[in-house]
């Protein structure tokens, strides 16, 4: 029994982070998990730049409030939920994915956590394990599922590389040339047709 697997931002909505960039005119917060690989380096950059123009929790959920999921990605989720279960593993946090999870309809997220000051600044991120997304596929293994993973970025290759299957989903050219062994699809369609026999 296939279940799937799949990253949030860049693949149903848009990257929180290149929003916030946009938005406030901050350069320097556009770059994701498409541009770097470490993860832990990428976030400190972002609290520092925070940190540095006074940007506070509040001023990043009022723009992903503004966000809408991509286009065809609720058709394309309301089709994958009728075949089969989907988990939602991304590196986002609960304190930004509500209003992007009820656009979605709700499905199932794993995802971090932060911490606040009172002066309502970020002042730390926690994850909700290490690696999360490989341990999530590694997990559902173990209780005998095969699992179908799809993402775009850096921070996705391990949970592409655990699953049974793997697909890079509208990846950068960095990240396909880094990583050629996975398969890559540009939308929805092309995504549906590559996985839909799994489910026959």
């Amino acid at each position: 029994m296939y279940i799937v697997c799949s990253d949030l931002e860049g693949v149903f909505v848009p990257e929180v982070w290149i929003n916030v960039s946009r938005i406030t005119g901050i350069d320097e917060l556009k770059l994701t998990t498409r541009d770097i690989n470490d993860y832990n380096r990428l976030m400190q950059h972002r609290l520092k730049i925070l940190k540095q123009h006074n940007l506070k929790l509040s001023d990043i959920q009022k723009v992903i409030a503004t966000l809408q999921p991509l286009d065809g990605a609720l058709d394309f989720l309301n089709w994958l939920r009728s075949v089969t279960q989907l988990i939602i593993v991304s590196d986002t946090f609960i304190e930004f994915a509500g209003p992007l999870m009820e656009k979605l309809q709700r499905p199932v997220l794993f995802c971090n956590n932060l911490s606040t000051a009172a002066d309502g600044m970020i002042s730390d991120y926690h994850l909700r394990q290490p690696d999360q997304k490989r341990m999530v596929v590694k997990a559902l293994k173990s209780l005998n599922y095969q699992v179908l993973a799809f993402g775009d970025s850096y921070n996705d290759i391990s949970m592409l590389g655990e699953a049974d299957k793997g697909i890079l989903f509208r990846p950068p050219d960095n990240v396909i040339k880094d990583y050629p062994a996975f398969p890559v699809v540009n939308g929805y369609d092309e995504l549906k047709k590559m996985i839909a026999p799994y489910f026959v």
